[in-house]
């Protein structure tokens, strides 16, 4: 990543942090209309779900710059969404929902240059989660 892509999803990320809880709930919602096998590898209380979801992405948002910092922790959700049950057809899913997300809470902010940074910030995070449930342990 670049550091032209880096600005573009952080600046475009504070835009979404004022409607974060709506955000959350849109995603879900798209998600689970794209994918409705996925519903029940959420088993708690979607809200607080949407809230964690947000504080995950704020993270690694804000360490775009510092992806080697991250990638320790990014690899453990990776193992542990693979023992939820997440496959690694589901992050295409996940993916396409998060831009659909972004596209509608963003407007015409959602460029196609800003819509080509999250790919491929969503590219990173994903390939390493991913990854990381290949390792040897």
């Amino acid at each position: 990543m670049n550091a032209q892509q880096i600005t573009l999803v952080q600046d475009s990320f504070a835009k979404v942090v004022p409607i974060a809880d709506q955000a959350a709930a849109m995603f879900y919602s798209k998600l689970f209309e794209m994918d409705p096998e996925l519903k029940p590898l959420f088993k708690g209380d979607m809200k607080e779900q949407g809230q964690k979801l947000m504080k995950m992405i704020g993270m690694a948002v804000n360490s775009l710059g510092r992806l080697d910092e991250i990638v320790p922790a990014v690899q453990q959700l990776g193992v542990r969404h693979a023992g939820y049950g997440v496959k690694d057809s589901d992050y295409d899913t996940v993916g396409g929902a998060l831009l659909w997300t972004l596209e509608q809470g963003l407007g015409e902010n959602f460029t196609p240059d800003c819509k080509a940074a999250w790919t491929e910030t969503y590219t990173v995070l994903a390939t390493t989660m991913k990854d990381a449930t290949k390792a040897p342990a």
